[in-house]
């Protein structure tokens, strides 16, 4: 509800001075205190205020580090270690960057999955979402880059099988390779590299966010029944109702975010890493992090040449196509209807589209080979499927629940469908 109409009021003669030349506390109030909100919102909700705080965490901790991280092939794995025993609270600073890029990633992980059962891609939040999805990108080659960084046996050769990648696109992907090498092969120029460009893109990151949130006020937040916001009764101000949950889902998220920072900061990574780059030593299985896994088996599902094609391309075609087609999802969705919870036929395949997901999980960290391979073919399969067939017939197809005429009649029951006094929006007690 981008329409609604400012309530701030300069409580000074500064205040107000202030105001009539650069509005930025009325921008501020009026975006995050007296922002309406729908009133049924859920605790899946709270990730967007989440993904906030991981992401000023990340560049604050990573601004600190790179004063004290030499990006060099000799230098990098021994600057890294003597941070975390060298410099003052370096351990801590280095704990929590490398426990956040794996919190940041389970976070937008859950955001994605609640606005793809919801359905907060419909109009008319399609460049909403797509933003989103170039976020998730950006987020992706960032940590790519951070994963380099700590010139460990997986960093060197993670960097090496990922970027060799790009040499299967006929006539463009030998220079890309080369360019993103800075040479023949990953060597300390590669590193440089990409620790510059590992430093830039959070502020990138940051002004793409921006415009997420601007999207996200221009068209009103979804809900999980996809009801717009008709009258005032279906809202409540942002501050403090939807404030006080965001603090909650935060509170729970950073407890779990200290858990690992404090007693098992190591266990998300892999112990190959705490070995310095050999490139004369290749070791046994070369895995990405853990949130990179899903599209890794995506890339190693492809195993023969097909249409002229080989295979290391069809695989890369995949893993690029897979992440590309979320931006596509708003239009191949042709339900009417958009919260999974109103589309009985709909939901068992949201759910075994969520159970492949994790399943390219687990097996993109498993060995290439027999049934490992197999099953990353099936659930690959059903991967686009799920996108390319399953969401437009469905859509077209199913006869969904009957939608509650408003979000109030969805919280108070049939007898709240119509519109309550206005003092009655802000009540906790009505929620």
């Amino acid at each position: 509800m981008s329409d609604h109409e400012s309530s701030y009021q300069p409580s000074s003669r500064a205040e107000k001075w202030l105001d009539e030349r650069l509005p930025i506390v009325r921008l501020m109030t009026d975006s995050f205190v007296h922002f309406p909100t729908p009133r049924n919102l859920n605790y899946m909700w709270t990730f967007g205020g989440i993904l906030m705080f991981c992401l000023v965490v990340q560049i604050a901790t990573g601004v600190v580090l790179s004063m004290h991280y030499t990006a060099s092939a000799t230098d990098a794995f021994n600057s890294v270690e003597a941070i975390r025993r060298d410099v003052n609270y370096g351990w801590l600073l280095k704990n929590i960057h490398a426990v956040g890029a794996s919190m940041f990633f389970l976070a937008v992980y859950l955001h994605m999955a609640r606005g793809l059962y919801y359905g907060s891609y419909k109009a008319p939040r399609e460049v909403l979402w797509i933003l989103g999805v170039i976020i998730f990108l950006l987020m992706m080659a960032t940590g790519f880059m951070g994963y380099t960084l700590p010139w460990g046996q997986m960093s060197f050769w993670g960097a090496t099988v990922i970027t060799n990648l790009f040499s299967a696109i006929p006539l463009v992907g030998e220079p890309i390779t080369k360019w993103l090498w800075g040479g023949y092969s990953v060597t300390g120029v590669t590193l440089n590299r990409f620790f510059s460009l590992h430093f830039l893109l959070p502020f990138v990151i940051a002004g793409v966010v921006a415009l997420h949130v601007w999207a996200l006020h221009a068209v009103g937040q979804n809900n999980p029944t996809g009801v717009e916001i008709k009258t005032q009764s279906d809202s409540v101000p942002m501050a403090p109702f939807a404030l006080m949950k965001d603090l909650v889902g935060l509170a729970l998220f950073a407890t779990l975010f200290a858990w690992f920072v404090f007693f098992a900061p190591d266990y998300l990574g892999h112990a190959d890493n705490y070995i310095e780059a050999n490139p004369m030593v290749t070791p046994p299985h070369i895995v990405p992090e853990w949130y990179f896994l899903p599209f890794y088996a995506i890339l190693r599902s492809f195993t023969y040449n097909f249409l002229g094609v080989p295979a290391k391309l069809w695989g890369v075609i995949a893993m690029f196509s897979s992440i590309l087609i979320l931006a596509f999802v708003p239009w191949l969705d042709t339900s009417r209807v958009r919260s999974t919870k109103y589309r009985p036929l709909y939901k068992p395949f949201f759910w075994l589209f969520m159970f492949s997901a994790l399943a390219l999980g687990y097996l993109g960290g498993k060995p290439a080979e027999g049934s490992y391979v197999m099953w990353a073919q099936i659930f690959t399969a059903y991967y686009f499927l799920h996108f390319l067939v399953v969401m437009p017939v469905i859509g077209l197809i199913e006869t969904p629940k009957r939608l509650p005429r408003s979000i109030s009649e969805a919280v108070l029951g049939p007898s709240g469908g119509g519109a309550l006094p206005t003092g009655a929006a802000a009540s906790p007690e009505k929620r």
